[in-house]
């Protein structure tokens, strides 16, 4: 019970270190940066445009999405049981491995996206928050959503090794990216750069998969996020 205790506050605290240690980096990359967004800025070339991006985007995701995976790889721990406290730190680790490489794959996605919107057209930028706060009030995001909130399920018990560990982290990553693309959308539109709309998203994110009502949390997300869209649409078709 000591040992398991003692496994417990490690694996917070190392968490705590890593949220805190990349929300730094990214208040003072964002500060440094503050127009960037996803342009190459003068006499860098796309592909070194696209590798500051991604190093970017990879610090940025793990203050994001740490508040929210740290209960998902609590459950995981519980599912694997009693592996030993090293084994089961590396494995943890391997999921958490695992789900970041997946992001790592949207963002190599997410950086063209947000070259062109960072041209779009204010209709453009407003018709997408309209459809990303649809998405929110969609049976497939719900579907999403509760797997990120219950997996991998009370009372089931995974394989202690690697490869379950890995595939484990994958489905995390995936599920989540997918439970997350409209509100990553938002952040897309408004820049990734920009301090305040990550805070919002990170928060919403975070809340409709800790809160004991987390579908509630993301349609009422949804209503609001599509009130602004319909909102932009009539102001930019009024300009």
């Amino acid at each position: 019970m000591v040992s398991e205790r003692a496994s417990q506050r490690a694996f917070f605290g190392v968490s705590a270190l890593l949220f805190a240690a990349s929300a730094a980096v990214t208040i003072v990359w964002c500060a440094s940066m503050p127009a960037m967004g996803g342009m190459p800025m003068p006499g860098q070339t796309w592909p070194s445009a696209a590798a500051s991006f991604l190093g970017m985007w990879l610090v940025m995701m793990a203050a994001m999405m740490l508040p929210s995976l740290v209960p998902m790889l609590r459950r995981y721990r519980q599912a694997v049981g009693s592996a030993g406290e090293a084994r089961l730190g590396r494995l943890t680790a391997l999921v958490g491995v695992g789900y970041f490489f997946v992001w790592t794959v949207f963002g190599m996605a997410a950086f063209p996206v947000s070259v062109a919107l960072a041209r779009a057209v204010p209709i453009a930028v407003a018709v997408v928050v309209l459809i990303a706060g649809a998405l929110q009030l969609t049976a497939w995001k719900a579907r999403h959503l509760a797997w990120c909130r219950e997996a991998p399920g009370r009372g089931h018990t995974l394989p202690a090794d690697a490869g379950t560990a890995w595939r484990h982290g994958l489905r995390l990553g995936l599920h989540c990216s997918r439970c997350c693309v409209g509100l990553m959308a938002i952040l897309l539109v408004i820049g990734v750069m920009d301090l305040r709309a990550m805070a919002v998203v990170a928060a919403a994110i975070t809340v409709e998969r800790v809160a004991p009502a987390g579908e509630r949390v993301a349609r009422a997300t949804g209503a609001v996020v599509v009130g602004a869209g319909l909102f932009l649409i009539a102001r930019a078709w009024g300009q």
